[in-house]
């Protein structure tokens, strides 16, 4: 499929997800949020990390700043993604709970500019947000190409948490994507398919 059918395929398919992620009610992403929280917090590759890099969930995302206090409990080093001034360009900034966030034009949370940076090299794990996963781990992410550009400086382990009903078959992708090394869901547990 030529790459243009392609991103029009991505842009019609985030749209159908947005729409239903905007449909589940506080109830079901609580309780979604919930399970795949714990499951996250179980796995051996976090317990084995030292520098995460977590996402601040904002809109019908996962609320992934509930994850925070977990992680600075367990002695974690939280980082959290800052965006720069050129689109589709972010770092990793330290997370410090005694700082306050700053609301981003795009309407996330992030670390203020005073924040040091963590490089690529520190992190260990990162948990990769998107729209939607597949079985075979690849992601449908929001479209800015952000994390697109920041995961291949890293050789961190990347997990992403995925509802049940937005795991697909199938997510479209083109040549420049990679899967992520583990999608966690509701009920189950995915790795790429791997030779």
């Amino acid at each position: 499929m030529p790459s243009t059918a392609i991103t029009e395929v991505k842009a019609a398919l985030r749209r159908d997800i947005r729409a239903r992620m905007k449909a589940l009610t506080p109830e079901e992403r609580q309780t979604s949020d919930r399970a795949l929280f714990a499951k996250l917090l179980e796995r051996p590759e976090l317990e084995a990390a030292h520098t995460i890099f977590v996402y601040y969930g904002m809109g019908a995302e996962l609320d992934t700043s509930r994850l925070l206090p977990s992680l600075t409990a367990m002695g974690k080093r939280v980082v959290l993604p800052r965006c720069a001034e050129e689109p589709g360009i972010m770092d990793a900034r330290v997370y410090d709970p005694d700082a306050p966030l700053i609301r981003h034009r795009y309407g996330m949370l992030e670390p203020g500019p005073d924040r040091p940076v963590a490089g690529p090299e520190e992190i260990d794990l990162i948990l990769v947000p998107g729209l939607a996963f597949d079985k075979s781990c690849y992601r449908l992410g929001q479209g800015g190409g952000y994390y697109d550009r920041y995961l291949p400086r890293c050789h961190a382990v990347t997990i992403a948490l995925c509802r049940d009903c937005f795991l697909l078959e199938s997510v479209p992708r083109e040549a420049h994507d990679r899967p992520v090394d583990l999608v966690i869901t509701e009920s189950g547990t995915y790795a790429p398919d791997r030779p």
